[in-house]
């Protein structure tokens, strides 16, 4: 699949079999996230992988909209380095975080994105330092429904906003045609 594909395909998943992803796979799916841009080439991140199901229930017990967490086989913590880049870290963990989303829809892979979470529990729990900022935490698995479905769902059932509503020429008031 292509990347537009992936974008274009790409839908939160909240339910997840529990088929293991190969370490090839995820090592894919992590190789996606380092090779991310960031500021100064600074690279202020680092990924928490938990596998452990007793982790990953305990993420789940913590995150309000994130009980899915669960079931799915991986969840990936993503951790922005604030002393290493105090402006950029959240942005660049962010942009590397959305690769390996794009990489794992290319590889057929669900994923969704957890932003509400209470980070100094979350912290605790994976011994992250204190120069650390938790950014999200990304579930990982093989979608219940499989991909196929998805890929007819995100066609009929997600709505977005017109191209026209939010691009610009030039400035602020000038439309997108």
């Amino acid at each position: 699949m292509d990347v537009y594909e992936a974008i274009t395909i790409r839908k939160s998943i909240r339910s997840y079999r529990p088929d293991p992803i190969t370490h090839d796979v995820l090592q894919r799916i992590l190789e996606a996230g380092r090779l991310a841009p960031s500021a100064a080439n600074r690279m202020p991140w680092k990924f928490i992988i938990v596998t452990e199901p007793q982790k990953r229930r305990t993420l789940a017990d913590l995150c309000t909209y994130g009980k899915f967490l669960a079931e799915s086989p991986v969840v990936i913590v993503g951790c922005g380095d604030r002393k290493s880049s105090p402006k950029w870290c959240v942005v660049d963990t962010a942009i590397a975080l959305e690769n390996m989303v794009l990489a794992a829809t290319g590889e057929g892979i669900g994923t969704c994105w957890i932003g509400s979470f209470p980070e100094e529990k979350v912290k605790s729990l994976l011994k992250i330092p204190d120069d650390f900022s938790v950014v999200a935490l990304l579930a990982v698995g093989y979608p219940k429904d499989g991909m196929d479905l998805i890929r007819l769902a995100s066609r009929l059932l997600r709505p977005t906003k017109a191209l026209t509503d939010i691009a610009r020429l030039n400035e602020f008031t000038s439309p997108w045609s």
